[in-house]
């Protein structure tokens, strides 16, 4: 039986039977200000890109689940976690940070890992990286930083000055540096590279005791990075290369999965840890904070549409559940502000209404109002409160554990002086951590990188920026200044 037809119609519904040419005065005449359906398409044509993430711009997503496979029920009270088995829907975009739009895929970046969580208690995202640190570790810092990343004002190009410049003047990034120059900045597509939560968090127990905590997720896929020439090679074959190999993977039932693991440091181990706890360019070495298995998450469909649910998702480490929480990482602490704040910027203050970020369980508040309200704005429901006529009211179970305040003194600068170490866990990287092919492709791609700087000061960001290398491990630094032919 053939299928009915849809009439084809405007967006208030009134069908209409000229799609193709516009209403003019007689064969060749103007075009009259009546043809309506011609401003309609065009101005909503013209308002059809959403502003682009100024990171994160790029990226693919995928709808899974999530399988809760060992016991933790002792660290944190958040249902999901409640007992072995639970399971939960889960959105996980993918991306590259840095880069734009229509950048390639294989560029040499961090790449986003960001994972909501639909539990039974809310959204919970986990908006991380496929590196357990970063470049800085206040955000104050970000935008300046960023803005190195991307072009330079005056000529509208990337610029290698403008980065090492940044780099040698905040050593606290040479941490990050080595990751990005090593073959882990080009991981070989989304599917066979791990993911962090990168930042520090706290769990807490039905006891109210509290626990830090790292997230990491290990792929199974099998971890897998491209060299340079491998990723320069795919840049000018597919510049959509890891989209096209996680949308091929799923589709034929390849189903990408990660395990859950974490890390956990109580209390007292942080007030004794050798660096700050919370420093998001440090890593807990895992000789002295195991692993602990935790879940499977699996990655089994791919979204209908794009645009509804990949560009328009949108994360927050501000979005937590009752168990879970935040630690006095600088960085995490801007990014609960600065989240959701780009978020209502792009996508508007009612976002969180967008299928993709909307929780499972219907939402009870008194916010109202704003652009693209879709959900019939509560109707005559009180927007108040305290009020005497709904039954909304705040859950006592709910209420969370008073915050122990490290000081009452407030001060811009830190004060241990093991927290402008960075060059341990770098030097440590290169010597033991990397192979000996690791350590020579790693400095190929400084040096071929840092082969970019021009100017009057290239001398000196160079010579700066050697110092710091060396301080990190001196046979990088002299290995580094033989590429780039300069004295050191």
């Amino acid at each position: 039986m053939e299928n009915k037809k849809h009439k084809l119609t405007t967006a208030s519904g009134k069908p209409y039977a000229e799609h193709e040419n516009s209403l003019t005065a007689g064969e060749r005449g103007e075009v009259l200000l009546q043809d309506f359906i011609l401003h309609e398409n065009l101005a909503h044509f013209n308002r059809e890109r959403i502003p682009e993430r100024v990171v994160h711009a790029k990226g693919t997503g995928a709808f899974g689940k999530f399988t809760v496979t060992n016991d933790i029920s002792n660290y944190t009270k958040a249902l999901l976690f409640s007992k072995t088995g639970n399971e939960c829907r889960v959105f996980v975009r993918f991306s590259i940070v840095g880069g734009e739009k229509g950048g390639a895929d294989t560029e040499r970046d961090p790449r986003g890992f960001a994972v909501k969580f639909y539990t039974e208690d809310g959204n919970w995202d986990l908006a991380g990286n496929n590196t357990p640190v970063f470049f800085i570790k206040d955000a104050k810092k970000f935008p300046d930083f960023i803005h190195t990343q991307k072009r330079d004002p005056k000529t509208n190009l990337k610029s290698p000055t403008m980065m090492w410049d940044y780099f040698s003047l905040n050593p606290e990034s040479l941490h990050q540096v080595m990751i990005l120059f090593s073959d882990r900045g080009t991981p070989d597509g989304y599917r066979k590279m791990d993911g962090f939560g990168s930042h520090t968090f706290s769990l807490i127990n039905s006891a109210n005791e509290k626990v830090w905590v790292k997230f990491h997720f290990i792929t199974h896929q099998g971890y897998d990075t491209l060299t340079s020439a491998e990723a320069e090679r795919l840049k000018g074959k597919d510049l959509d290369y890891a989209q096209r190999d996680m949308v091929d993977a799923i589709g034929k039932g390849d189903f990408p999965k990660w395990t859950m693991k974490i890390q956990v440091m109580t209390p007292e181990q942080a007030k004794h840890f050798q660096w700050n706890p919370f420093d998001l360019t440090k890593v807990w070495p895992h000789g002295d904070y195991p692993l602990i298995d935790v879940g499977v998450m699996e990655l089994n469909e791919i979204p209908a549409n794009y645009f509804a649910d990949v560009e328009q998702s949108a994360f927050a480490p501000a979005h937590i559940v009752d168990g879970i929480g935040f630690s006095p990482d600088k960085v995490l602490q801007g990014r609960i502000f600065a989240y959701p704040d780009a978020q209502r910027y792009r996508l508007g203050a009612n976002y969180e209404q967008i299928p993709v970020n909307r929780p499972i369980h219907p939402v009870h508040n008194y916010q109202r109002d704003a652009e693209m309200r879709v959900d019939g704005n509560c109707g005559a429901d009180t927007n108040y409160s305290p009020n005497s006529f709904d039954n909304i009211e705040a859950d006592k179970h709910y209420k969370e554990i008073p915050l122990n305040l490290d000081s009452d003194l407030a001060d811009y600068y830190d004060r241990n002086e093991n927290d402008d170490d960075h060059y341990t866990q770098p030097g440590t990287l290169f010597r033991r951590v990397m192979t000996e092919q690791e350590r020579k492709n790693t400095i190929q791609n400084i040096v071929d990188s840092m082969s970019g700087i021009t100017g009057e000061k290239r001398d000196a960001i160079i010579q700066l920026q050697l110092s710091h290398f060396s301080k990190a491990d001196k046979e990088l630094a002299v290995k580094v200044a033989k590429g780039l032919s300069v004295n050191f």
